[in-house]
């Protein structure tokens, strides 16, 4: 707890604090406008960060993050159209209640629902990360090549729709990150003559081609045409917070549910919201109110997304393992200032650490501030047409890959990575485990190297220690248990419907 206190001195560093305010602020605008994306705006911002301190940056990335989980509450309730994914089972009971003249209450209930799920997560953050970094510290190579393919199954598979799919995106990002020169024996690979790619592909430019332009296309492509937002005052929230005590519980169930989802793979946000509903669904009374605008509906899954956002930072921080794409880029931006991610951020960067887990709650605080007395604006912005938004976006990616390098050649790795993102999603190959591959592959390959010339190519020393197996058991867990429930599923589909002889 000492080093959780200590950590608002670096918080509360004026640099620190204009940046986690900007953080927070272009991540509620973008929450509010449906069809960008957090993990799109962290693309385009990655290239600022690299002008920023390390500790900086990460706040600053990080208040994005988070705070377009609260922004996008606003669009769910207001349009009908969810700023995020994690945001969309809102619009079943925040749109209800907007259009029978609720939005005041709608809105109050969801920010304050976000607060509360982000303490949540934010104490939980506290009190386990040091658990987990006192239980790493012991890992070696073996340990460590564990753990990094347990995050690689884990990416490939938690990430909805075939388990096939998502394998196959992870070794083509493992393809990626390989690119370039070796680390031991300093030969190039993949390079196929171009020097440009001798030092590898940018995670900025593979970031933002994979979520950045996919996210213009596909939103273009199914546009339904601009819709007028129901108005709303700030006066009517205000008027509505008498209303909130039927809630409490409904915050503490759903933050819950966040809190434990949040650091799991491929779980996060939007896993964690769905399922929040369901269990206010089933426990939280009249269960064929849901769905016609009843305040609970709200209350459950934003506070679940909002402590799932915030746990997610535990395994990214202190393993160096992405649970989500989002996770991934910020430990990219890690990497690239020159940070190893793991238990020895923990104990060698301490300042960074504990004041990215204290600027955790300055931005909670900053968002709620800004959404209840501005809500009158953020209902006006939600009506910017999409066809004059996309194209600066468009720009903004291409002006901020080139910005990192001054290379042209990044640029068009952008747009070729762009088209890709777009095919892949047109098929039904999500991006995601490919961006963790990209990441982690290269990670996995160092430590297996290690691990190799330390016992003399002695395979048999990756399980050399009970914490490597137990890690390799739960990652055999993961590949077979989705195996078990589609062979389960088709036996009991088969008893259902004998055929007759």
């Amino acid at each position: 707890m000492m080093d959780f206190l200590s950590g608002f001195t670096v918080a509360l560093h004026p640099v620190n604090l204009f940046y986690c305010f900007a953080g927070v602020l272009l991540g509620n605008i973008v929450g509010v406008l449906p069809g960008i994306g957090a993990i799109a705006a962290i693309s385009i911002l990655l290239p600022v960060t690299f002008y920023l301190e390390p500790t900086t940056a990460v706040i600053m990335l990080a208040g994005v993050y988070y705070g377009a989980e609260y922004g996008g509450s606003i669009a769910s309730i207001l349009l009908n159209l969810p700023g995020t994914a994690s945001n969309a089972i809102t619009t079943l009971d925040g749109y209800p209640m907007a259009k029978r003249g609720e939005a005041g209450l709608a809105l109050l209930t969801a920010q304050i629902s976000s607060l509360s799920g982000g303490t949540f997560g934010i104490l939980a953050m506290v009190f386990l990360s040091p658990l987990i970094v006192k239980f790493s510290l012991s890992f070696g190579p073996a340990e460590y090549f564990a753990t990094l393919l347990l995050g690689l199954v884990a990416g490939s598979v938690a990430v909805g729709g075939s388990a096939l799919k998502g394998v196959a995106m992870v070794f083509i990002g493992m393809l990626l990150g390989s690119i370039g020169l070796d680390l031991n024996s300093g030969v190039a690979r993949f390079d196929m003559g171009y020097a440009n790619l001798l030092d590898g592909l940018s995670i900025v430019a593979v970031a933002m081609g994979l979520f950045g332009i996919p996210e213009v296309i596909n939103k273009l492509r199914d546009d339904q045409g601009d819709r007028k937002p129901i108005a709303i005052s700030a006066r009517s929230m205000f008027l509505a917070f008498g209303k909130l005590k039927s809630i409490k519980f409904s915050i503490l169930r759903g933050a819950s549910v966040g809190g434990i989802l949040g650091p799991l793979p491929g779980a996060g946000p939007t896993i964690s919201s769905f399922l929040a509903y369901s269990l206010e669904r089933s426990v939280g009374g009249k269960k064929e109110e849901f769905g016609t605008g009843r305040i609970n509906g709200i209350a459950a899954p934003e506070a679940a997304n909002n402590a799932a956002a915030q746990t997610a930072f535990i395994p990214t921080m202190t393993l160096g393992i992405p649970g989500t794409p989002t996770m991934a880029i910020i430990l990219g931006a890690l990497m690239i200032h020159g940070i190893a991610p793991g238990p020895q951020l923990v104990v060698d960067h301490p300042d960074l650490f504990w004041g990215l887990v204290a600027s955790f709650w300055i931005g909670n605080v900053l968002l709620l501030v800004l959404n209840v007395p501005l809500i009158g604006v953020w209902a006006r912005l939600v009506a910017v047409p999409r066809r004059f938004l996309f194209p600066v976006i468009i720009a903004l990616i291409c002006t901020g890959v080139f910005g990192v390098a001054n290379s042209t050649f990044d640029v068009w790795a952008v747009l070729l990575m762009g088209v890709i993102g777009a095919i892949l999603r047109f098929y039904d190959y999500s991006p995601a485990p490919l961006l963790i591959g990209f990441v982690l592959g290269p990670m996995l390959e160092e430590h297996l190297r290690r691990a190799l010339m330390i016992s003399g190519g002695d395979f048999g020393y990756l399980l050399g220690s009970s914490t490597a197996i137990a890690i390799h058991c739960i990652t055999i867990l993961i590949i077979v248990l989705p195996l078990l429930n589609l062979l389960w599923s088709r036996i009991k589909r088969k008893t259902e419907n004998p055929v007759a002889d």
